[in-house]
């Protein structure tokens, strides 16, 4: 069993508002985080998924990135991402994300499973305003979780796989 930790939380009550920090965040199995826009289903891809043309399968409840990760990308590219910027909810360090992909793991009280890589897109690079940071970020732009167990996630609890 490997060990991390959390150490950011952010949620955006509505699609396209800024990311907020939060302290901690009610995790909801089938739901999300207790007042993020996907909770509520006003995010974008909430939009994508109900387009009867697509193909996409199931829906991320939580997302998570690498405090390492971004670190990288600020020493290789001068690009630094500005806190919650990347849109993720829940920013680690010390966790594998990319090897949690169909894994079940516990962040503070709640359990969740990894369902794909979250990679990065070209809306987050509008946002930061830098050319190069969607490209900067692949692989490495975080995990689209399901939460399989309700509990709550706060700044500094363990993330356990």
């Amino acid at each position: 069993m490997g060990t991390g930790r959390v150490e950011r939380i952010h949620v955006s009550p509505d699609s396209g508002e800024p990311m907020e920090a939060r302290e901690s965040v009610e995790a909801v199995a089938g739901r999300g985080l207790r007042g993020d826009r996907y909770f509520d289903d006003r995010g974008l891809w909430n939009e994508i998924e109900a387009d009867p043309d697509n193909d996409l399968t199931g829906a991320s409840e939580v997302t998570f990135i690498e405090s390492e990760a971004l670190a990288a990308v600020e020493r290789e590219t001068d690009i630094a991402v500005p806190t919650g910027a990347h849109r993720r909810n829940v920013t680690t360090r010390d966790v594998p994300l990319n090897h949690l992909v169909d894994r079940q793991f516990r962040v503070g009280e709640a359990v969740c499973e990894g369902i794909q890589l979250c990679e990065p897109c070209s809306y987050m690079e509008s946002l930061v305003g830098e050319d190069g940071l969607e490209a900067a970020l692949v692989h490495r732009g975080g995990l689209d979780a399901r939460i399989v167990e309700s509990g709550e996630i706060t700044v500094g609890d363990e993330f356990e796989w």
